[in-house]
């Protein structure tokens, strides 16, 4: 990765490995909105980002309900939670390629338009096989929505400090949208029925639309450049290789070929795919956009603590539910804190520390607080309270999140010229994806694993039962928080030092 600063508030420049592209003068495009409306765009972009990320999770809650009311076994039933990660995870860098190609705004409303479709056809669905087809259309429009989101909120807001404002409210959403997932289907599932975790999507997608139609600009690029066709198929194949062999993980051994056999081929079609992108004329993954340092450990960052933070929302929630023997609505409720503690962190280290000191010691900070509430959890039995054992180590996380998500999102976008806006966000949405992916198959493995090595030799009464649950909790707690150790030292090797600057023809100049 090439040690250089980051064009973080100035006209973005193409600048690849070899430096600025000097050759071919930057052609003016819409920026993606109207100046005065930048708020308001703001909203419209955050209620998108906050249906497609608590889409993730406000399934899971109303699974058990469907799964009763459509008739399909437990073995069918990760794949109503499998099609949308495979869609969604696959997809993702080409929708960020076709927002750029295509336009920005455009795009955003078509993925908005089809999400609203997709979420109205799983409402109804009378078969498994329907809702399954919803899910992976679902996240196929999702890959569309989510990189054509968060690129226009990176060429809307071009000011430093109102550019912090934004990403930091955008990362608190982004963080925060699991939570809020759990408490809005546990209100739905409890008080009205599981359809409705899928209707009330109409709801967010009709103001979205509303909204983007008339603030949004529509973002044409000035410069079309053709669509890697090999590289996207080599992308595509790999992500989707990857995200397969990881769902497959939690109810195949490891030593199944349908594991580690699709992990395999993932990983060589993903180095083919980095092999290509050097050679390749119009790249679909220029890799100007991901040598920068501290694009690199944003990504990183995002890619782990995707992958560790399914230790608090996953296996608290089973604690919480399982354990504590609170409703689903009451689970939703007692994530709120973190919640609070999220938006807060995310607001003032994005404006307040960010510009002040980078991302060397915010993100790290982040990671090792992440880490100690993971630990924290670890100490959790079956005689805990939630006000003295479950919520102080769950603030702690929330300000941990904090660090990361917001200021990562910031500095992964910060500097990309708007042809690349779309594939650079869509980066983001891939790491976090793929993270979580990987953090789900791999924790539900080791705490199954933990579950049964107890519960070997022992009569299986309640309380044994009660107390494998426990053990199984604290193993991925564990790995959890080595999750997080080992994104502390990636992004502290990897962020470079000092404030944020930004990147003019007469070289860096300290913000």
């Amino acid at each position: 990765m090439e040690d250089r600063a980051p064009e973080w508030n100035a006209p973005a420049t193409d600048i690849g490995p070899a430096g600025p592209d000097t050759a071919r003068p930057q052609q003016p495009e819409s920026t993606g909105g109207a100046h005065e409306h930048r708020w308001w765009i703001l909203a419209v972009i955050g209620i998108a980002q906050l249906m497609v990320v608590l889409d993730a999770t406000i399934v899971n809650i109303a699974l058990p309900s469907a799964q009763q009311d459509l008739g399909f076994t437990d073995a069918n039933r990760q794949w109503i939670v499998t099609a949308y990660a495979l869609a969604f995870g696959s997809l993702l860098l080409l929708g960020g390629r076709i927002a750029d190609l295509v336009g920005r705004k455009a795009v955003f409303l078509i993925g908005l338009v089809g999400f609203a479709g997709a979420s109205a056809l799983g409402g109804a669905a009378n078969s498994f096989t329907m809702l399954v087809a919803a899910r992976a259309l679902q996240g196929a429009f999702g890959a569309l929505l989510a990189p054509a989101a968060l690129s226009l909120l990176t060429t809307t807001f071009r000011d430093g400090r109102e550019r912090a404002k934004a990403f930091g409210i955008y990362g608190a959403i982004a963080g925060a949208g699991g939570a809020v997932g759990l408490l809005l289907g546990g209100v739905l599932t409890e008080y009205l029925n599981w359809r409705w975790c899928l209707y009330v999507n109409l709801v967010f997608a009709a103001l979205a639309i509303v909204g983007g139609a008339r603030l949004l600009h529509g973002g044409r690029p000035a410069e079309r450049p053709k669509l890697d066709i090999p590289g996207t198929l080599l992308a595509c194949a790999g992500l989707f290789c990857i995200v397969y062999g990881f769902s497959n993980a939690e109810s195949h051994a490891w030593g199944d070929v349908q594991t580690w056999g699709f992990l395999v081929a993932g990983g060589v079609l993903i180095a083919l795919f980095v092999w290509w992108q050097t050679r390749a004329r119009h790249p679909l993954l220029p890799l100007r956009v991901v040598l920068d340092r501290d694009r690199g450990a944003s990504y990183a960052g995002i890619f782990i603590s995707g992958a560790g933070i399914f230790g608090v929302f996953l296996f608290l929630t089973y604690y919480l539910q399982q354990i504590l023997h609170y409703s689903p609505v009451t689970t939703g409720l007692a994530f709120l804190p973190m919640v609070v503690a999220m938006v807060i962190s995310s607001v003032v280290t994005t404006n307040t520390l960010l510009p002040r000191f980078g991302g060397k010691p915010i993100v790290p900070t982040g990671m090792a607080l992440a880490g100690l509430s993971m630990v924290w959890l670890t100490f959790l039995d079956l005689d805990s309270s939630y006000a003295a054992h479950v919520l102080p180590p769950l603030v702690v996380a929330g300000v941990g999140f904090g660090f990361i998500f917001a200021p990562g999102m910031n500095l992964a976008t910060a500097g990309i010229a708007p042809r690349d806006a779309g594939v650079g966000s869509a980066m983001v949405n891939t790491s976090q994806q793929v993270g979580g992916s990987i953090g789900t198959s791999l924790l539900n493995t080791l705490a199954t694993t933990a579950a049964a090595n107890y519960l070997a030799g022992k009569q299986a009464t309640p309380q044994a039962q009660a107390q494998a649950a426990i053990e199984s909790y604290s193993t991925a707690y564990w790995w959890s928080a080595a999750i997080f150790a080992v994104g502390l030292v990636v992004t502290l090797v990897l962020y470079r030092p000092g404030p944020p600057t930004v990147h003019s023809s007469d070289g860096p100049v300290a913000l």
